[in-house]
Formats: structure tokens, C-alpha cells, sequence
């Protein structure tokens, strides 16, 4: 479908949706508790609030965590043992991510009551953070699951108590509240079995995870507004940009530290322009618009975690590439240019098929369809970092050529910029 310019809204629920008709208004006066109903998803000027975005901030804590101890595990050389706790990790921090954003669009009240739940899922994650490093270094989950836990807990209050209060979307929530509850009881009793059964059951469990909003959505789905969770995501995935350009530029003033040189040099100059180009690439084109029903907002809301665990990285990956120039790394040249441009060309192909081709934007192109896996293969030239800074330029120009140049024109929505069927 093309989206035209100026077309009519209609809401972002299924014809099945209990919601229907039923969203509240946001939630105004100075009350210490409110009603935890659904918001109305057409509501106007709907944008994160200051806990959303602390939520996030002390999220991207275990962000940063996973991208050093990757980085780490990569100059050690530990590539398959890294890999795995860098996806396991990351899996943990998206799927926690996730569910909150999701639940808050639809009944973040902003009580007194909301805010100290969400106040403890923020300590979660926070706990979550600190047993990253273990994760690495021993393969110890015990930590990371007490901060899993938690975070867990105040999800599942949240929903215990959109159930109570909220009667029409209550078999949503039960529905949500038991499959969490389930879930976890299933995570502890792995953790308690120990690493026997850690291979065969962890993505059995992972399965198990995913199905439980698709399993809740069979009794109707939850009113989400479409410019938020579109802003919650953008602001996430610019953190997220943010902590690579952190990881890098600290990777690369402790090399100028030591002896410049033209590989250092090259370095910094195709980081810049890839980091810049994935901005640019990712907010070319508003997502709320195509966001008008529940079976693409779950599938667009999943197909995220390449973009997030991707932009996290390519930090990672541009770091090692610093720590193989100045001597503090075992990394091969090739195996070095791979840990960057494998996730560039992942983060590629999954914007494309998720931010443009549904604008249609370049979705005929055959430069950019094959795009990721030329990227991908960069790492195995001998200038890799700046000629995926290079491709990633002129995929970005492609696309200005091909559809226009407003580059991020609406990260937060303006009230007339409507979604379309």
C-alpha cells in the first residue's frame, strides 16, 4: 500500500479488541491513585513521559554492559562463547524493554502506584545490569535472574492490577499476567537444574517467552496508540545509536593516546559515517503510519530486536577493530572487519524491512536489497570499516535520491500526521 499524504485515522486494535470503543482519555488532575484503564490510542500530543525515558536511560546500563563485556570477549578472541552470552543477554534486556513499552501505551497512568512499580522494574534492571559481567566471564546467570525477577514482578503487578481495574481488557491481562508467571517459574527451574539442560530447554523457554502476547492477543488486543510506541521505539534505538558512538570514540581516544596512525585514522572516519548513516537510514520515514493493527505492530515490535542488539554492536565491533590496530587483541584482520560489518548489514536488512519497504521506499531497488550482504562482505577487505562508511553513504543518498531528503522529518508525531489503512 502507498500512505497517502493526509489520510483518515483509524485505531490501531483488531476487530476482536475488548478496547473497542472503551479507551479513556488521558489522565488528568493531581490524584495519589487513578484508574488504570486503556488510554484512548487516538489520543493527541501523546509523546514519552520523564519515567519512560528513565526507564530507558537505565536500561541502556545494561546495554552498554553487554557491548563492552562482547568487545571484551572479542579481543580475547572468545567468539562463539561471547556470541552466545551477548544474544542471551540482549535477549533478556529487548524482551524486558518490550514488554513494558507495550503495556505503559496503553495504561500508563502516571499514579502513584504506577510509578513505584515502575520504579522497581527500573531496579531490575539495574540488578540485571550487574550480572551481565558474570554472564561472560562464567557463564553465571544467578545474578542477572534475581534482576530478571524483579523486573518481572513489577510487570506482572502491573497487569494483575490493569485486570482488577479495567474489566474489559481483564482477560488480556490475566492472560499476560499467568503466561509471565509461567515463564518465569520455567526460567528458575532451568537456573536450579543448572547447565545440563541449559542447551536443550533455554530455547524452548525463549519460544515460550514469545508466544505469551501472541496467546493473550487470542482474547482481543489491547488498544496501543501508534505515534507513541513509535516514539518509544526511534528514542530507544537512539540511545541505543548513542551508547556506539560512546564505545566507540572511548576506543578510540585510548588509541590516539598512544601512536596515531593511517588505520586509526580510517577508523574514525568510516565509524562517523556508518554511525550517521544508520540515524539517518533508521528515521527517514515515520513508522506510526503504517502502525494500524496489532498483527503488524507485533511483528514490527519483534523484528526490532536485530535493530537494537545490531546498533549495539557495531560499537563493539568498531572497538575491536581499534583494539587489533594498537596491539590489544587476538582478532584476525578479517575476523576483526566482520564483527563490524555483519552487524551493519544486519541492522540494514532489518530496517529496510521494517522502517522502509513498508513506505516503499527504495523497496524496488536491487542496489539496496543487496545492500546487507555486500556490507557483510566488506569484512573481508582490506579497508572495512571505511568502506562500509563509504556504502553505508551512498545507501543513504540512494535513498534521499529515491524518495526525498527529509532525513527523521517525525520522530513525535504531529497531530495531523495521520496513520492509514
Amino acid at each position: 500500500m502507498r500512505i497517502p499524504s493526509n489520510p483518515p485515522p483509524p485505531a490501531p486494535v483488531s476487530e476482536r479488541s475488548p478496547a473497542r470503543g472503551a479507551a479513556e482519555p488521558a489522565p488528568r488532575g493531581r490524584a495519589a491513585l487513578r484508574p488504570m484503564v486503556a488510554r484512548d490510542p487516538a489520543e493527541e500530543h501523546r509523546v514519552s513521559t520523564p519515567l519512560e525515558c528513565l526507564f530507558d536511560l537505565c536500561f541502556v546500563v545494561a546495554v552498554s554492559q553487554a557491548s563492552t563485556q562482547w568487545r571484551h570477549a572479542l579481543a580475547a578472541g572468545h567468539l562463539g562463547t561471547g556470541l552466545a552470552g551477548y544474544t542471551a543477554v540482549f535477549f533478556a534486556i529487548w524482551w524486558a524493554w518490550m514488554h513494558f513499552t507495550w503495556f505503559a501505551s496503553v495504561y500508563d497512568n502516571d499514579d502513584l502506584l504506577y510509578r513505584a512499580t515502575t520504579l522497581v522494574q527500573i531496579t531490575g534492571s539495574l540488578i540485571l545490569a550487574a550480572g551481565i559481567p558474570l554472564v561472560f566471564a562464567h557463564g553465571d546467570f544467578t545474578v542477572l535472574a534475581v534482576g530478571w525477577g524483579i523486573l518481572r514482578l513489577g510487570l506482572i503487578a502491573h497487569w494483575l492490577r490493569a485486570a482488577r481495574e479495567y474489566p474489559v481488557g481483564r482477560s488480556i491481562a490475566l492472560r499476560y499476567a499467568g503466561g509471565l508467571a509461567l515463564c518465569w517459574a520455567g526460567w528458575m527451574l532451568l537456573l536450579v537444574a543448572g547447565n545440563r539442560l541449559w542447551p536443550e530447554l533455554a530455547p524452548v523457554m525463549v519460544l515460550a517467552e514469545l508466544a505469551v502476547p501472541l496467546l493473550a492477543r487470542r482474547a482481543g488486543a489491547n488498544p496501543w496508540h501508534p505515534r507513541h510506541i513509535a516514539e518509544r521505539f526511534g528514542l530507544f534505538t537512539l540511545i541505543v545509536l548513542g551508547e556506539s558512538v560512546l564505545a566507540s570514540t572511548g576506543a578510540l581516544q585510548a588509541a590516539l593516546d598512544g601512536t596515531r596512525s593511517g588505520e586509526l585514522d580510517e577508523t574514525a572516519v568510516g565509524g562517523l559515517l556508518t554511525l550517521f548513516s544508520m540515524w539517518w537510514l533508521y528515521f527517514a520515514r515515520p513508522a506510526h503510519r503504517f502502525l494500524h493493527s496489532s498483527r503488524i505492530g507485533f511483528a514490527w515490535g519483534y523484528g526490532h530486536l536485530p535493530v537494537f542488539s545490531a546498533a549495539a554492536a557495531v560499537g563493539a565491533g568498531l572497538a575491536a577493530n581499534v583494539d587489533r590496530t594498537t596491539g590489544h587483541s587476538v582478532l584476525s584482520a578479517h575476523q576483526a572487519g566482520a564483527v563490524f560489518t555483519v552487524p551493519v548489514a544486519l541492522f540494514v536488512a532489518a530496517v529496510w524491512v521494517l522502517q522502509l519497504r513498508p513506505h516503499h521506499a527504495a523497496a524496488g531497488s536491487p542496489l539496496f536489497a543487496l545492500a546487507a550482504p555486500v556490507i557483510a562482505g566488506l569484512g573481508f577487505t582490506p579497508h572495512p570499516i571505511l568502506g562500509t562508511g563509504i556504502a553505508m553513504t551512498a545507501l543513504t543518498g540512494l535513498l534521499v535520491v529515491t524518495t526525498g531528503p527529509a532525513p527523521g522529518a517525525v520522530l513525535i508525531a504531529e497531530p495531523d500526521d495521520d496513520v492509514s489503512d
